[in-house]
């Protein structure tokens, strides 16, 4: 696999997160929060359930395809947050992509996304986090391919070493499904289908 760019020469930014006090803020308050913050500025922020993110190739590889299929001028959502979560998940519908990787009610340990010029302290902050070395990177376990997704069976075929692999076949796959247009009909010139 190819090397990962240095943390200092990139626009994405990343960190692991968990929140100050136990249950608070509420998964809602940080879904409304996380609206706020996407409303307030172009720069992606995002944020998932740590369980489901494998490393950092899986969230590199993610915002890489994001990028790719926007400047093709494939979107799929509106919000590019939103739509890195289709990304992340391996899914092409919001809805199942937020069942992999959303924030919930047992959520403990969280994984904060922005692009420069959005700085993590200050995101941190607004959100009613706190950095977590421990929720960012890990590496791929079975409870991450599960939670994305991946059959044991297929993962049993694999050694450990290389279920980084299966997670970034799980991102390119959301490129292979047609994007839909508001009529629901596959978008024009996009590739395969399901």
């Amino acid at each position: 696999m190819s090397p990962v760019p240095p943390e200092g020469t990139r626009s994405l930014l990343v960190t692991g997160a968990r929140r100050k006090v136990a249950g608070t803020p509420s998964a809602e308050e940080l879904v409304t929060r996380l609206r706020a913050e996407s409303a307030a500025s172009p720069a992606l922020v995002a944020l998932f359930d740590a369980e489901g993110i494998g490393g950092e190739r899986h969230l590199l590889s993610a915002w890489a395809h994001l990028g790719r299929s926007r400047s093709r001028g494939e979107s799929r959502l509106r919000d590019r947050g939103a739509e890195l979560a289709l990304y992340v998940s391996g899914e092409e519908q919001f809805p199942r992509a937020l069942a992999r990787i959303g924030v919930g009610a047992t959520t403990v340990q969280f994984v904060l996304v922005a692009e420069r010029p959005r700085e993590l302290p200050p995101l941190l902050e607004r959100f009613g986090l706190e950095a977590d070395p421990g929720a960012y990177p890990r590496p791929v376990t079975e409870a991450t391919l599960e939670r994305l997704g991946v059959p044991r069976t297929e993962s049993s075929q694999v050694d450990r070493e290389r279920w980084e692999g299966l997670v970034l076949e799980r991102v390119a796959f959301v490129d292979l499904v047609p994007a839909r247009t508001p009529s629901g009909e596959g978008k024009p010139g996009a590739k395969g289908s399901r």
